[in-house]
């Protein structure tokens, strides 16, 4: 077996993650395992411990303990650690941001954040590969559905867990989502404010339900939104600002407004209507950006590429994700929001 290494950061190396450098340099090291050797204190950079967030410098020496052809051996791959280096790949290539306190990855449309019925996969249980030498597990603080994509910020520590929390719950967050629409609003801005109610859909599904005047067990809802571009009277960019946090408000409000969003399956109620060429039945649903205070002061303000689906018909109609969106800037009148 191979003894300890030394390596030498290279010029054209400066500026990458430890863990990618890893990746490139040793690809037979799962995630799962680096993790632990770098607990272990057997992974340093110029003899200091490091996270696989290091950015390395030209320069730096790694030291590398026996890995490379021999880390089978090392580490032999039981279920658990396939699963974990697996899992922490796909939250690692999604990273959008990380510190001590705080991850916030772009979530890929289609995984639940979540367990639930028949649900093997899901951000929740990827998270056990980023468990800290004390164990502890990022918790979540706020969900996104299983089909939309987009930013999702998960606490590192109980504390963090706390104070994320309390922001979403007391709105001092700013959420900004992107959606492809059936038809363009008239206006093309506007603020929708009712209440939404919990039912079931024909298949046995809770699905909410728009309803303009208080009753028991409904919530107040309030959504913001901008037609950003469109094509003729047929689709439309919009920009959505959810001032409160409702569970599909986005989908039912879109919907309610006769402007349903493409690839909702559940909310999509406009009957006979013929998706587009070239555009797949996905939803079209991205949490774009998210503006939120950080438990050790000042804030993070973290925007998330758009999926794959959705850079496609972005593509088809022309639209330029670099546009400027006028919903950020928007001033809210939280006044009598419950």
């Amino acid at each position: 077996m191979a003894g300890v290494s030394q390596r030498k950061i290279e010029a054209d190396e400066a500026g990458m993650r430890l863990d990618r450098w890893f990746k490139t340099h040793y690809p037979g090291v799962g995630f799962g395992h680096l993790q632990k050797l770098l607990r272990s204190g057997q992974v340093r950079v110029d003899g200091a411990r490091a996270k696989s967030s290091t950015r390395l410098a030209a320069g730096q020496i790694v030291r590398v303990p026996p890995v490379g052809s021999d880390a089978e051996r090392v580490a032999p791959l039981t279920h658990k650690t396939m699963r974990d280096r697996h899992d922490g790949d796909v939250i690692a290539a999604n990273l959008l941001y990380e510190d001590d306190k705080v991850l916030v990855i772009n979530k890929p449309a289609g995984l639940a954040v979540q367990g639930g019925s028949g649900l093997n996969r899901h951000v929740d249980g990827m998270l056990e590969a980023y468990r800290d030498r004390k164990g502890q597990k990022p918790r979540l603080v706020h969900r996104l559905d299983r089909d939309t994509s987009g930013v999702l910020v998960v606490a590192r520590t109980r504390l963090a867990a706390s104070f994320l929390t309390k922001a979403f719950r007391e709105r001092t967050t700013k959420k900004v989502y992107w959606a492809l629409v059936r038809g363009v609003p008239r206006p093309p801005q506007g603020r929708l404010s009712t209440f939404l109610i919990k039912d079931e859909d024909e298949y046995g599904d809770q699905k909410m339900r728009v309803i303009l005047d208080k009753q028991k067990g409904a919530d107040h809802a309030v959504t913001l939104y901008s037609a950003m571009e469109w094509v003729g009277q047929t689709l439309s960019w919009m920009s959505l600002r959810p001032v409160t946090g409702r569970m599909h408000q986005l989908r039912a409000h879109m919907d309610y407004l006769g402007h349903p969003i493409i690839g909702d399956k559940k909310y999509f109620s406009v009957e006979n209507w013929e998706l587009p060429g070239g555009i797949q039945n996905k939803l079209h649903l991205h949490a774009r950006r998210l503006v939120i205070p950080h438990p050790d002061g000042g804030s993070i303000d973290v925007t998330a590429p758009l999926p794959p689906h959705m850079v496609q018909s972005w593509n088809l109609l022309g639209f330029d994700e670099t546009t400027y969106d006028p919903v950020q800037n928007e001033t809210v009148d939280q006044e009598g929001i419950e």
